[in-house]
C-alpha cells in the first residue's frame, strides 16, 4: 500500500516551473509603467491564468538596440532560460542604424542561442514609414528571415493592435499604456504557448529510451 501511494504521488507530482526571460528594450522594461504592469509580469500572469507554470524575468533596457541586446546576452543567460522572448530593433530603425548591422546582430544572438540550447521566440518589428520604402522594407524583412533560418516561433509585429491608438499608448505615442500592454499579451500568448509546448515536445523526445 505504501509503495502504491508512493507511485501515485509521483504520477501526481506537477510538471517543473519553465523560466522564461524577455529580453527587449523599452517596450518590454515597462517604460513609464509600474513593474506589475510591464510586459513581462502581465505575461506571467495570463500564463499562470491558463495552468502554465512558469517565471517570466524582466530582460529589458530602455533605449537598447540590437547591439546592446547582443552585448548583454551572456549575462541574460545567466538566469538559466528554458525560453528567451527576443524584441529588440526598435531603436535601431528610430535611430535609422543599418537594417544589415541589425540583422547581423540579431543573426549572432540567435545563433548563440540555439548553441547553447535555448529556445528562442522571435518578436517582429516594423520600421517607421518615413524612412523611406528601401529602408523599411529591408528592415521589415529582418525579422521572418530570421525566424525561418532559426525554425521560431514567430509573432511578426510586437506592436501589432497598438500602434497608432492614443488610447493604448502613452503621451509619447510609443510606449504602450497599461491596457496597451494587456492587448500585446492577448495577442502574443498564443505563439508563447507553441513556444512553450515546442520545449516539452523536445524533452518528452530526449527522455525517449
Amino acid at each position: 500500500m505504501v509503495l502504491l501511494l508512493c507511485c501515485c504521488d509521483c504520477f501526481a507530482a506537477p510538471s517543473a516551473e519553465l523560466r522564461i526571460v524577455v529580453l527587449g528594450d523599452s517596450l518590454t522594461a515597462g517604460y513609464g509603467l509600474p513593474q506589475e504592469a510591464a510586459f513581462p509580469a502581465r505575461l506571467e500572469e495570463a500564463l499562470k491564468h491558463r495552468g502554465r507554470q512558469v517565471r517570466v524575468v524582466n530582460a529589458g533596457v530602455s533605449g537598447d538596440t540590437s547591439m546592446g541586446g547582443l552585448a548583454r546576452l551572456d549575462w541574460s543567460l545567466g538566469d538559466d532560460p528554458d525560453l528567451m522572448i527576443v524584441e529588440l530593433g526598435a531603436n535601431d530603425a528610430l535611430r535609422g542604424l543599418s537594417p544589415q548591422q541589425t540583422r547581423e546582430n540579431l543573426d549572432r544572438l540567435l545563433a548563440r542561442l540555439q548553441q547553447q540550447g535555448v529556445q528562442a521566440l522571435l518578436t517582429g518589428m516594423k520600421a517607421p514609414r518615413n524612412m523611406g520604402e528601401d529602408y523599411y522594407t529591408k528592415f521589415d524583412q529582418i525579422y521572418p528571415d530570421l525566424a525561418q533560418k532559426y525554425d521560431l516561433p514567430f509573432y511578426p509585429f510586437f506592436l501589432a493592435g497598438v500602434v497608432g491608438d492614443p488610447e493604448l499608448n502613452q503621451a509619447d505615442g510609443i510606449h504602450p499604456t497599461r491596457a496597451g500592454v494587456d492587448v500585446i499579451v492577448r495577442s502574443i500568448l498564443a505563439t508563447v504557448e507553441e513556444a512553450l509546448d515546442k520545449i516539452a515536445t523536445q524533452r518528452e523526445g530526449d527522455n525517449i529510451p
